[in-house]
């Protein structure tokens, strides 16, 4: 059963009652503003006037018939958005009074840009001391490189991601979804997050949280990047397999694929058994981790004979049955039809004003009594600047005098 949709406005997030000035764009930084969104902060999306964020116009696909960006829509829920050109002086002066009331700003501007006009932490700061100023880039504030475009795949490619990603002696391959740019919009919510905490328990004052997309990439090599400190050696592409465990990998049956992952010898016994092969169980060369992993070549061999004798169906059954880690590899629509996927209600709904409902992942986070929730579908462009404006005390007579000095656009 599809999650079911529910008026949630009355229901209070963790993060209920903190404002969130998200003036990102594309993944990094909407991603992470999201999710701020999901544990309950007020969001407000900040964009160019008449053009938006520049997902608005990644299409196809849209959703259904209308002209909103599925792109757009996957990471811009519970936000509101106002058009604001912060080129102009006029801009830039609502953008301070937003952000003196803010508790956290969050933009992915290219590096310097917020300082020329005057946006910086330190021009922030002054007028609000417990500000969070969440800047994010391709290659971080200082550095070489600091001024240089960045784009995900290039992340994935200067990180060491795509060098370890791809069939063994195939080509490099970007891992599917923008890796870089979540990696960094997950790392940053935990950056914000910690600095919001050391606000509460300090004196108040906020500070400067700053993430790179490549510091990411690198710090997500991990134990790959530990294997080559320790050996000397780049560690390369090897398909699924993993460096230091075997059998952990994908193998094909008489109809796809089914991943296994043996992580001890009490699991490759029972793999062993699973599939009927007693030769492979007693084999010496086969009966550690350690054996396994340097006796590859020939333990694939074997693995791959044996699963060709089962059907998916089969083998992910057998394995299931004897406790074994496995599963079919699934496309999309088996993922969200997955019992478990649905039980743990992460297909969820949203009515949606232009798109109908739309469905998209829920919140993986989970709270016992201050629930992470959906409570707005992704804003139209503009939708909510008249209404937040009028919020921070701006009149309509206001209003008319930012349209006629380009800040904000005719008709909002």
């Amino acid at each position: 059963m599809v999650g079911e949709t529910r008026d949630l406005d009355g229901e209070e997030g963790p993060l209920s009652g903190l404002t969130v000035l998200d003036a990102s764009q594309v993944l990094v930084g909407p991603f992470c503003t999201m999710q701020l969104g999901d544990l309950g902060a007020e969001v407000i999306k900040v964009e160019r006037p008449g053009v938006g964020d520049r997902t608005r116009r990644w299409v196809p696909p849209t959703y259904g018939d209308s002209e909103e960006s599925a792109y757009y829509l996957s990471v811009n829920r519970n936000k509101r958005s106002v058009e604001l050109d912060l080129s102009t002086d006029a801009g830039q002066t609502v953008f301070r009074d937003l952000a003196s009331e803010a508790d956290v700003v969050v933009e992915n501007f290219r590096v310097g840009k917020t300082a020329d006009w005057g946006l910086e932490y330190g021009d922030l700061a002054g007028e609000n001391p417990g500000l969070i100023y969440c800047g994010l880039s391709g290659y971080g504030e200082w550095g070489p490189d600091r001024d240089a475009p960045a784009y995900d795949i290039v992340m994935q490619a200067r990180g060491g991601m795509m060098s370890i990603t791809g069939e063994e002696g195939g080509p490099p391959v970007r891992v599917g979804v923008a890796i870089a740019d979540i990696g960094a919009g997950m790392y940053a919510t935990q950056a914000i997050l910690a600095a919001l905490l050391e606000r509460e328990l300090g004196d108040g004052t906020g500070q400067k949280v700053e993430v790179s997309l490549l510091d990411c990439q690198a710090a997500w090599m991990s134990y790959q990047a530990e294997n080559y400190f320790a050996t000397g050696e780049s560690p390369g592409r090897m398909g699924s397999k993993h460096p230091n465990i075997a059998p952990y990998q994908a193998f094909a049956t008489a109809d796809g694929h089914v991943v296994v992952a043996c992580t001890d010898d009490a699991s490759w016994q029972a793999l062993c058994r699973a599939l009927e092969v007693p030769a492979l169980a007693a084999d010496d060369r086969f009966s550690t981790n350690e054996k396994r992993v340097r006796n590859r070549e020939a333990l694939d061999r074997r693995l791959e004979a044996a699963f060709g004798e089962y059907t998916t169906e089969e083998a992910v059954a057998r394995l299931t049955a004897a406790d074994v880690p496995a599963s079919e590899v699934k496309r999309m629509e088996g993922v969200f039809d997955d019992p478990q996927i649905e039980a743990r209600g992460m297909r969820q709904e949203v009515a949606h004003p232009t798109a109908g409902t739309v469905e998209m992942p829920g919140s993986p986070m989970f709270l016992s009594r201050t629930p992470a929730t959906i409570r707005r579908p992704p804003p139209r462009l503009g939708e909510h600047t008249a209404a937040v404006l009028g919020e921070y005390g701006y009149g309509e007579g206001d209003l008319e005098r930012l349209r006629a000095e380009g800040a904000i656009p005719d008709g909002s």
